[in-house]
């Protein structure tokens, strides 16, 4: 298998990146990305990646295709089962096997997410532990478990939703999955955007997105801090309920909302540890270590798996 190399895709709300995997020693290349223009509707999403992955695969020897892709994902079959608002029409789009018509080539895709949180527990901050509780927290909120280096999907492939937890503090917020009342409403980056907006005065400006927030919050407006601290400290809770039901070894975050500052993460440990069971509450959690790449890497490594 030496010198073989597998496509391996990132699927998300924002972008697609891409980039190649030498198969056997699980080394992602340089990445590629286009955007995913995902309000086009899912139907001309998927025309573009397929376009994209015949031009990336001509005149190229590759073993095949893996994919980490936004939504519920069937991974025996590569259909997207079911997804939130975020991309139009993405429910339903049979991807593996048009990708593996329009390639001849073996297509495994599952969750971004799953993908994200089995890249960092194979080869980034959860290496080496028993059982990793992986959570996102960038324009949504996702995640998933990884028990002994194999990511548990769920009976209806749903498992690691952690952005649907809910919490008193989002009561009436909506959230991308329809509902209200759920983390991800005020601890994403979007969600804690419209949480400040919804409660600004007068006096505070609106903001389109967490950058603008968290600037807003050090240049010292006191609702825009009191917002980022109260949502991290709810973040914290959320992972502690988390802990008390999987007692996992280690909690892994990614996603832009870690990038906070200090501030943020001392209120995310100080939920934690206020809700967290004592057996628990030293379970270490840590700042994933791949960035962008987790999900590529994710993905060769259940492709990987899939054809051994």
């Amino acid at each position: 298998m030496a010198g073989a190399e597998i496509l391996t895709i990132d699927i998300g709300g924002t972008k697609v990146g891409w980039a190649f995997a030498d198969a056997e020693h699980l080394c992602v290349g340089e990445s590629q990305s286009m955007k995913t223009l995902a309000r086009a509707g899912g139907a001309d999403v998927a025309r573009r990646i397929r376009d994209m992955v015949v031009d990336a695969c001509a005149n190229r020897s590759l073993l095949g295709i893996g994919i980490a892709s936004a939504g519920v994902v069937d991974p025996a079959t590569g259909a997207i089962v079911s997804a939130t608002n975020t991309m139009p029409g993405w429910a339903g789009t049979r991807l593996g096997e048009m990708l593996s018509q329009a390639t001849g080539l073996p297509v495994h895709v599952i969750n971004d997410v799953h993908a994200h949180g089995l890249g960092e527990a194979v080869m980034g901050a959860g290496k080496g532990a028993t059982s990793v509780v992986s959570m996102a927290l960038g324009t949504g909120i996702g995640g998933a478990l990884i028990r002994d280096g194999q990511i548990d999907f769920g009976d209806h492939f749903l498992s690691g939703h952690y952005g649907h937890i809910h919490h008193h503090l989002a009561e009436g917020m909506p959230c991308s999955c329809g509902r209200t009342g759920h983390i991800e409403a005020i601890a994403s980056g979007h969600g804690i955007t419209n949480w400040y907006n919804s409660r600004r005065g007068a006096a505070d400006p609106e903001v389109a997105n967490g950058k603008e927030l968290q600037d807003l919050a050090e240049s010292g407006n006191e609702l825009a801090r009191a917002v980022f601290n109260e949502s991290a400290y709810a973040t914290g809770e959320s992972l502690a309920t988390l802990a008390n039901c999987i007692d996992p070894s280690v909690i892994v975050l990614s996603g832009s909302m870690t990038r906070s500052g200090e501030e943020w993460w001392q209120n995310v440990y100080a939920g934690f540890v206020a809700r967290a069971m004592d057996p628990v509450a030293t379970v270490p959690i840590k700042l994933g270590e791949l960035g962008s790449a987790a999900p590529l890497y994710g993905a060769a490594i259940n492709f990987m798996r899939k054809e051994v």
